[in-house]
């Protein structure tokens, strides 16, 4: 069977918006139940300004303490160097920076054009290539915008293709607000693959209308074989406002499965895992 890989994002992106803090216990606990149902990609925490996401202000803590699996790629979001150097402190086994497709996005988001973003991103990438740490990118906005509207797919196109000559390993496409529809995915993902060859793409789509597994379905029939997901559906993006909903791991993994793709993943640990994070939820 063909392999796909569920990249778990729940420790971070679904995590980062909760409003009350989660002890690092929990956040570790969680870490070490996802190791155990057998990720080979966990992004687990962001090293980015407490007074941004106070809920990321444990990170160093919780990269230090989890149990760590030789087979597993650890990895942390860093926004600039300083970021890195924490991360590199805590030894991430990777690293990631997001970029936007649109220029509202990028400005609300990290306060700065989207031009300005990749040299804000040059030094990380030339730390992490002389460290020899797998950077991943993110794009943020693949197909809408909560301040701009529709995304131009030639500009998707156009910062996924930076992204990957600045050095980055693979390119997540966001539909950050989960208004894409399978039509405008499959719009954006024919002018990206232009640039960027599929073997380097992963699928990043939000569920906020219930559609994020259809934009999935159209992703695997252009080659894609990466889809980020969060355990239980945790989480949604603090600079878009409405959305939430990540894609529920469990919910991915199922369908993969019925797809007749493999994904090495433990169905009854991945379940444990959900019902754990369920837990966290402040909003159930």
């Amino acid at each position: 069977m063909e392999k796909v890989t569920i990249f778990e994002m729940g420790p971070r992106d679904g995590l980062q918006n909760e409003a009350a803090m989660i002890s690092t216990a929990d956040k570790i606990a969680l870490v070490d139940m996802l190791t155990a149902a057998g990720f080979q990609k966990i992004e687990v925490t962001s090293f980015v300004s407490p007074k941004w996401v106070p809920q990321m202000a444990d990170a160093h803590d919780v990269l230090t303490g989890i149990k760590r699996d030789a087979n597993v790629r650890y990895a942390a979001l860093t926004p600039n160097m300083r970021g890195f150097d924490g991360a590199m402190a805590a030894q991430a086994d990777e690293v990631a920076i997001f970029g936007s497709a649109s220029e509202g996005f990028s400005q609300a988001n990290i306060n700065c054009s989207i031009d300005e973003s990749f040299e804000r991103f040059a030094p990380i990438m030339v730390a992490a290539k002389s460290r020899g740490i797998p950077v991943r990118g993110y794009v943020s906005c693949v197909t809408d915008c909560p301040y701009d509207g529709p995304t131009d797919p030639a500009k998707v196109a156009y910062v996924a293709g930076r992204l990957m000559h600045m050095g980055c390993y693979e390119i997540s496409l966001g539909d950050t607000i989960g208004a894409g529809t399978p039509n405008t995915i499959d719009a954006m993902l024919r002018a990206v693959l232009n640039e960027v060859p599929p073997t380097h793409l992963a699928g990043h789509y939000h569920d906020t209308q219930a559609r994020a597994l259809d934009n999935i379905q159209v992703s695997l029939d252009h080659g894609l074989r990466v889809f980020d997901a969060a355990v239980s559906g945790l989480g949604g993006c603090p600079y878009a406002p409405g959305a939430k909903g990540n894609v529920a791991t469990e919910a991915v993994n199922d369908l993969l499965l019925s797809l007749g793709f493999e994904t090495g993943l433990d169905t009854a640990q991945l379940q444990a895992a959900a019902n754990f994070a369920k837990g966290l939820r402040h909003d159930t």
